[in-house]
């Protein structure tokens, strides 16, 4: 049974930091991408980064390039979202999901695997 369970969140001021965490367990993960989603109250779900176990490609939401960093860790198997330099309009809940994907994969819909989030909130 696949199982992601995210970890970090929390309540920070503007300019700060959080490192997410999901850690994944259940399967062998090598030809999986790995994204972070977020979803704000009243506000669809958005991709903020994926990362491919395999080679580490990577992609990020525009609104987030130079402040958010996403790596993993074979050995560990999980998924790390560094967050820098964090807005208030960076709050919501923050998912881990796995897609059994070739490419780095945007879209929510082609995520079969979710956690169970992870709330970020920044205040002002």
């Amino acid at each position: 049974q696949v199982q992601l369970v995210e970890s970090g969140g929390g309540l920070v001021q503007a300019g700060g930091s959080l490192r997410l965490s999901c850690a994944a367990s259940g399967r062998t993960f090598s030809s999986y991408v790995m994204g972070w989603f977020r979803q704000a109250p009243g506000k669809e779900r958005e991709f903020v980064a994926a990362i491919r176990w395999s080679g580490g490609s990577t992609a990020y939401a525009d609104y987030v390039k130079g402040r958010f960093t996403i790596s993993r860790d074979s050995a560990k198997s999980t998924v790390y979202l560094q967050l820098n330099s964090l807005k208030p309009e960076d709050t919501a809940v923050y998912y881990c999901a796995a897609a059994r994907f070739s490419g780095v994969v945007t879209t929510s819909v082609k995520y079969e695997y979710w956690g169970q989030g992870t709330q970020v909130t920044v205040s002002s």
